[in-house]
C-alpha cells in the first residue's frame, strides 16, 4: 500500500479502528484540502460550511464518527470535534485540524468511550475562527450534559444572546451555535424534548442539528429544510448525518431524509419523529447541487453527480461556443464539463492537473512570490491545450481572481482561444445560511456585468447557466417566481427568512411570501 492510495476494505467485521489505522496515511497526505497555500487564493471561492454526524447504539462510536467526519471533511476544513457518552459520563475531544490530524490517533479514540457519539467538522461562518468556536457544544445542565453540533446559521443569534445576556446567560464563545445550549438551559419546560422544541422555536435561518445527552440523540432541520440532513441505520444501530456519503464509508444503510421542520428522538427503545413547526414550503439551498456537496451523495433523492452532468448540458445548449476541446477547473467542475462536453459534441479533456498536495504549511509567500499562487494548486497541461481553442468549465465566480489567473496560465500554455462557462447564475448576494462568502461588494457578478467580468478575467468569451437552466437540471420545470421551490439568494438576492442580525445591509432583501404556511 505504500506510496499508494488505496480503497479500505469494510464489511462487518473489519475493526473501525484498523480503518482509521489504514485511512490515517492519506488523510494526512490530503492536507492540501484543508485551505489554499494562499489566503488570496483562498478568499475567491466559496467556503463550504460545516459537517455534523451521529451515530447511537453501537461500541466504537466514536471511531465510527471519525469514519463519518471523514466522509464530510469537504464540508469544514478548520476543525473537528466529537462528544462521546459511556452511560456515566461524556468525553470531549477538540482539536483545530483536519480529521486526520487528531482522531485517527489511537489515543484520541481510545478517550471517546460509549456506544452514543456525535460529531462536526466546520469552516468558520458566524462567530469566526479560534478553539473555543470548535463544536460540538457541550454544557452541564441541571438534567444533566447536553452536547450539540450545528450546520447553517441563525440568522437571529445575536439578538437572541443580547436578550439572554440581559437575564444573566453568559457565553464563552462567538459562535450562534452556543445560543441553542442557553435557551434549552433557561426553558422552563419540564421535559428535555419539550425544552429542546421551545428553544428551536426561538432562533430563525438554517440549522440541521445533532444533539447528544444520557438517555437520547436528536436531530432537527429548519422549517425551510435550507440544510441536508440524513437519516441511517448500521446494523440497528441510528446514524445522523449531513450526507449520505458519510453513511456508504461505514456501510451504513440509507433509510430516509430528515424531513424540513421535523424532530427525530433516538433512545434506547426506537426512533420517534415529531413536527415542532407550522408547516413551511421548502427552500433546500440549490447551491449544494452546484458545490458544496459531494458528488457522489445523493441529496433530497437527487444523485449530486447527475445533477451536475445535467448543469453542464444545459449551459452547452443556453451558451454554445465553437472550441476543439473542453477543459474542466478541477476538481469542482468536472462533473459539469463532462456534461457540457457530451452535449456539445466537443471532447473533453483534463487540460488543467491539480496538485492535491499542497499543505498549509508548505510556503509562506512574500509578495514577489504571490502572484505564483494558482501554479502550486493547478497546471495546465500544454500538450492538450496547446493551439486549441479551449472552454473551461468552472461552478462559480466569485471574486474573479483565481478565474483570472487560471486564463492566463491556459494562454500561456499556447490555447489559441480561452472560453469560460460558468455552471451556475453569477453569484449576486451572501449567503446568510451557513456558507462564508464575501460581502456583496466584493462579489465580482454584483458590480459587474457579464461582458465587462469577460473583460476582467480576459477570456474571449463568458457564459452563465441561467437560473431557469438551473431549476431545469435539477428537475424542476423552471423557477417559480412567486414561491420557489429552493433557496437560490445568492444568485437572486431573494432570502427565505428574515435575516434580523443583518437588518439594514445593503445585500439584505428579503421575500415576503417564503414565510406563507402551506404544503
Amino acid at each position: 500500500m505504500k506510496g499508494e492510495r488505496t480503497r479500505v476494505a469494510f464489511d462487518a467485521r473489519t475493526p473501525y479502528m484498523a480503518v482509521l489505522a489504514e485511512l490515517e496515511p492519506q488523510m494526512a497526505d490530503s492536507k492540501a484540502d484543508a485551505g489554499d497555500v494562499l489566503s488570496a487564493e483562498a478568499d475567491d471561492h466559496f467556503h463550504d460550511e460545516c459537517g455534523v454526524f451521529g451515530i447511537f447504539g453501537r461500541q466504537d462510536a466514536a471511531a465510527i464518527v471519525t469514519l463519518g467526519l471523514h466522509a464530510l471533511q469537504h464540508r469544514g476544513q478548520e476543525a473537528a470535534g466529537i462528544v462521546s457518552y459511556d452511560g456515566s459520563q461524556f468525553h470531549v475531544e477538540r482539536h483545530v485540524g483536519l480529521i486526520g490530524d487528531t482522531f485517527t490517533k489511537q489515543r484520541v479514540i481510545d478517550s471517546l468511550q460509549g456506544n452514543r457519539a456525535i460529531g462536526h467538522t466546520r469552516y468558520a461562518t458566524t462567530g469566526g475562527a479560534g478553539v473555543r468556536n470548535i463544536q460540538p457544544f457541550f454544557a452541564e445542565l441541571a438534567e444533566g450534559g447536553l452536547a450539540v453540533a450545528h450546520n447553517g446559521n441563525l440568522t437571529n443569534a445575536l439578538t437572541v444572546q443580547r436578550a439572554l445576556q440581559k437575564q444573566g446567560s453568559i457565553f464563552s464563545s462567538t459562535s450562534d451555535t452556543e445560543t441553542l445550549l442557553h435557551l434549552v438551559a433557561t426553558s422552563k419546560e419540564r421535559d428535555l424534548n419539550s425544552r429542546f422544541i421551545e428553544a428551536v422555536r426561538q432562533v430563525e435561518g438554517a440549522f440541521s442539528l445533532v444533539a447528544l445527552t444520557a438517555k437520547k440523540m436528536i436531530g432537527c432541520r429548519d422549517p425551510l429544510g435550507i440544510r441536508p440532513l440524513v437519516l441511517g441505520d448500521l446494523d440497528g444501530a441510528w446514524i445522523l448525518a449531513s450526507e449520505t456519503c458519510a453513511l456508504d464509508i461505514i456501510g451504513a444503510r440509507f433509510v430516509r431524509d430528515i424531513k424540513p421542520g421535523e424532530m427525530v428522538v433516538v433512545t434506547s427503545k426506537g426512533i420517534e419523529s415529531i413536527f415542532p413547526f407550522e408547516q413551511q414550503k421548502t427552500r433546500f439551498c440549490i447551491f449544494e447541487y452546484v458545490y458544496f456537496a459531494r458528488p457522489d451523495s445523493s441529496v433530497e433523492g437527487r444523485n449530486v453527480y447527475e445533477v451536475r452532468k445535467r448543469i453542464g448540458a444545459e449551459l452547452a445548449k443556453e451558451s454554445p461556443v465553437e472550441a476543439d476541446v473542453v477543459v474542466p477547473v478541477p476538481d469542482s467542475g468536472t462533473p459539469a464539463a463532462i456534461g457540457f462536453s457530451q452535449a456539445a459534441g466537443i471532447p473533453f479533456e483534463l487540460g488543467i492537473i491539480r496538485n492535491h498536495y499542497v499543505g498549509r504549511t508548505f510556503i509562506q509567500p512574500g509578495d514577489s512570490i504571490r502572484h505564483m499562487g494558482v501554479k502550486l494548486k493547478h497546471n495546465a497541461n500544454r500538450r492538450i491545450i496547446e493551439g486549441k481553442r479551449v472552454v473551461l468549465v468552472d461552478d462559480s465566480i466569485v471574486r474573479g481572481t483565481t478565474s483570472q489567473k487560471i486564463v492566463q496560465m491556459v494562454r500561456d500554455a499556447g490555447a489559441k482561444e480561452v472560453h469560460m462557462r460558468i455552471a451556475s447564475p453569477p453569484t449576486r448576494a451572501s449567503c446568510f445560511y451557513g456558507v462564508d462568502t464575501p460581502e456583496k461588494s466584493k462579489l465580482l457578478a454584483s458590480r459587474m456585468s457579464v461582458a465587462e467580468m469577460a473583460d476582467f478575467i480576459r477570456v474571449d468569451s463568458l457564459g452563465f447557466l441561467d437560473i431557469e437552466g438551473l431549476y431545469r437540471a435539477v428537475g424542476e420545470p423552471g423557477r417559480n417566481g412567486e414561491q420557489p421551490q429552493f433557496c437560490d439568494a445568492c444568485f437572486t438576492g431573494e432570502y427565505p427568512t428574515r435575516l434580523l442580525d443583518f437588518e439594514g445591509h445593503d445585500n439584505v432583501r428579503t421575500l415576503s411570501l417564503l414565510a406563507t404556511s402551506g404544503a
